[in-house]
């Protein structure tokens, strides 16, 4: 199938033409012609599938007959909320890449950024608004914003969302958005939470699957390392300077952990960058520079913030903290190993993390290869260690036995 066949539009054609694509995805010859007929969809695919060109392409079509009106006379028909700011920036660039060859105008908006660049822009008109929920609802609060017009509304990795707290704000956007309008929802998985929300604001949809969710990108060659937790430091290490070639994500589970081995890597000697949700955006946006244009080779992220990250030549993911979620152990890896390139997935399993290794394993359908030559060997029958809170040495009660001694009662 070509793109001609998802019948649409010549200027479209033509900018994806010169994007260098030359086929649709699964995703996008599953969801074009529904949202095309301005039907709701609910479509579960996971990063990397190609999902931002299978909203923003029929988003574009069904706009381009209103491309002409003056600047200041534009107003917002589609809006498209994502959770984070890098996953915003990337779909609002996507929207700028299939607009070249029409007069249709898309703006990014989103926290932790000046409030008046962002204000200006709004106020000189435009056709496509892509934001994050706060910043979204602080700029309508103030009157920036009109929702009155929305014609397309897309929650984008809905699943992400609701992790993040975000489903009151969703639920409230979706309220200042006109009754009639088309809703697309996109989602890795479509937990319970998402199903719910999914009946209460979509009107009968189309639903499109396009996850085999339990399979994991072909391209990438998975590695398990048992190891002791308080070796973890030192088998990451031995790794870097042994067996990882090439650039390399590690992920860890908190921020603080992501600049505990930030600081331990950069000691060593290694070009190191992070990027966790502490950050103001232009620090992550520096960060992710760096690390795609090979000044540093190593990018220490947490996973909401590497949500949406899109890094083509990525040749090592290394998950220096094993995940409790299947989803996101599925999520991590399949950032390497894309468009035909292979990609490598390291991790490193304490013993507190084996449950999350056979979670992995039963959803993923593959069992992980171990590998025991290294100099950290976890012993086989090793328990998870529990810190236990010590109790206070001093009885419950307000006297002291002492003092209770001394005392001469009246009774």
């Amino acid at each position: 199938m070509s793109f001609k066949d998802l019948k649409l539009i010549k200027p479209l054609l033509k900018a994806i033409e010169s994007s260098g694509y030359s086929e649709p995805t699964l995703v996008q010859q599953k969801a074009i012609p529904p949202i095309l007929d301005h039907k709701d969809v609910i479509v579960s695919a996971q990063t990397g599938t190609g999902k931002t060109a299978a909203f923003a392409l029929p988003i574009l079509q069904q706009l381009f007959d209103k491309q002409d009106a003056p600047k200041r006379g534009k107003k917002i028909r589609a809006l498209i909320i994502s959770p984070t700011r890098e996953l915003a920036v990337q779909i609002q660039q996507n929207f700028k890449t299939y607009a070249q060859f029409s007069n249709l105008r898309s703006l990014v908006v989103f926290g932790g950024t000046s409030i008046e660049p962002q204000i200006d822009a709004l106020n000189k008109g435009i056709d496509i608004l892509v934001a994050t929920p706060g910043r979204l609802l602080d700029l309508h609060k103030q009157d920036y914003i009109n929702l009155d017009y929305i014609e397309t509304l897309v929650l984008d990795e809905a699943d992400l969302m609701l992790a993040m707290g975000f489903i009151d704000d969703i639920k409230k956007i979706e309220r200042l958005c006109p009754e009639n309008k088309q809703t697309l929802l996109f989602s890795a998985t479509i937990p319970y939470k998402i199903e719910q929300l999914a009946h209460t604001i979509l009107k009968d949809p189309e639903r499109i699957d396009v996850t085999p969710t339990k399979s994991v990108a072909k391209d990438v060659s998975q590695v398990l390392y048992y190891v002791p937790k308080r070796n973890k430091i030192e088998l990451c290490l031995h790794l870097l300077r042994n067996t990882i070639k090439g650039n390399v994500l590690i992920f860890r589970r908190t921020k603080f952990g992501v600049n505990k081995l930030e600081q331990t890597l950069t000691n060593n000697g290694y070009k190191v960058d992070s990027i966790h949700g502490d950050k103001a955006q232009s620090e992550r946006q520096t960060a992710l520079n760096k690390f795609k244009n090979g000044y540093v080779k190593i990018l220490i992220a947490t996973d909401v913030a590497a949500r949406g990250i899109d890094i083509n030549e990525l040749d090592n993911v290394f998950n220096f903290d094993m995940p409790n979620q299947a989803e996101t152990y599925v999520h991590r890896i399949g950032r390497t190993g894309r468009a035909g390139n292979i990609g490598r997935a390291y991790a490193m399993c304490s013993a507190d993390e084996k449950s999350y290794v056979k979670t992995i394993e039963q959803y993923i359908n593959v069992q992980i290869p171990i590998e025991t030559e290294h100099p950290y060997p976890l012993d086989p029958k090793a328990k998870p260690i529990v810190h236990k809170k010590k109790g206070s040495k001093y009885k419950k009660g307000r006297k002291s036995v002492a003092s209770k001694k001394k005392k001469k009662r009246w009774y």
